[in-house]
């Protein structure tokens, strides 16, 4: 099997533009390709799509290439538009494309691009590889409000476009990193925001249930996919006071196996434990049913509580060890439907 391929990241895409850009601007070169100093402490070269100019400004463009990472922003045009400015500051602003903050918590005040701190210094350092003036560097990427649509960002707070990332310069593929940056940024402007009691939940349909049985403030629901062991560590950390987890027991149920990551291709399945607990709980043998969702569809209703109950228990009981006791917890399973199944522990913060 060959090896995968890494590529870079928008800060990196967007320092090189600048640089270009500004180099443009101050001797009316054109580069092909920039290199310039990652914060891994390389220097690498990136390709530069085109370089123009006009009435005292120049803008260049870099087309991002993320590797063989399946990065939503691969392939997308990085601009820098360039201009001299008073005084001897680099001053960054967004474009078309490229988000800005409205809530706190994140790591760039509201009011300011979504340009995180580390492709900031990027960008600094590239400009004042070519000159100490004062520069106004315009970041935009056409399509961003499109494609940010299908990130985070909306969920953050970051408005009409996307953010400019990377903490090393490079995108490795397939990495769960910018993953879970995204989803500590959503703990931590919940955490600002007030929010002292969130509920944690796998994807869309804990989403929609949570929100449908419980009433809920604005950003009190938290995605955390297949990532619970590393946001549960974040969250025993932080300033949460409870905290309710809320899904079908198909994936909860591997919490209960000790299973922090719940991906399907990196744990164990669910149904062999759930089917056991039905036959120590119920007295029968649940086999042959190839689904949880089945097992629970199998049973009365007085029999699927009984079992949800116990097995939502076990859930809460393992979370509860993992954040240890200064957090309150809670567990609520649901079915395919949204439909509660199983409860354990005081609900009285979210009703």
């Amino acid at each position: 099997m060959s090896k995968l391929r890494s590529g870079f990241t928008t800060g990196t895409c967007a320092a090189a533009a600048a640089k270009a850009a500004v180099t443009f601007l101050f001797d009316g070169t054109a580069l092909k390709d920039v290199e310039l100093a990652i914060p891994s402490g390389d220097r690498v070269v990136i390709p530069i799509l085109y370089v123009r100019g006009n009435n005292g400004s120049a803008e260049a463009a870099v087309r991002k290439d993320a590797g063989d990472d399946p990065d939503v922003t691969n392939g997308v045009t990085v601009i820098a538009s360039v201009a001299s400015v008073a005084g001897d500051e680099v001053v960054i602003a967004a474009g078309e494309g490229v988000g800005t903050v409205t809530k706190p918590g994140l790591s760039v005040p509201p009011g300011e691009p979504a340009v995180n701190p580390c492709p900031r210094r990027m960008i600094r350092d590239a400009v004042r590889e070519v000159t100490d003036s004062g520069i106004r560097v315009t970041i935009s990427i056409p399509g961003g409000k499109e494609i940010a649509a299908k990130t985070f960002n909306p969920r953050l707070g970051i408005i009409d476009g996307l953010s400019i990332l990377g903490t090393s310069g490079r995108v490795r593929p397939f990495s769960c990193s910018a993953l879970r940056t995204s989803l500590k940024c959503l703990l931590d402007v919940a955490e600002a925001s007030g929010i002292r009691a969130p509920v944690f939940v796998p994807g869309h349909i804990g989403e929609r249930a949570a929100n449908t049985n419980f009433s809920l403030s604005p950003g009190q629901v938290i995605e955390v996919s297949n990532e619970w062991g590393f946001m549960l560590n974040c969250a025993a950390g932080q300033a949460f006071e409870a905290i309710m987890v809320l899904g079908h027991p198909g994936k909860l149920a591997k919490l209960a196996m000790g299973e922090w990551d719940t991906h399907s291709a990196r744990s164990k399945s669910a149904l062999p434990f759930v089917s056991d607990l039905a036959g120590n709980v119920l007295a029968e043998k649940m086999r042959g049913i190839p689904t949880v969702e089945g097992l629970f569809s199998a049973l009365s209703a007085e029999e699927r509580k009984e079992l949800g109950d116990i097995l939502a228990g076990r859930v809460r009981i393992a979370v509860s060890g993992r954040l240890g006791s200064h957090i309150e917890t809670a567990a609520v399973l649901v079915n395919m439907r949204g439909e509660i199944i199983g409860v354990d522990g005081d609900l009285g913060r979210w009703k």
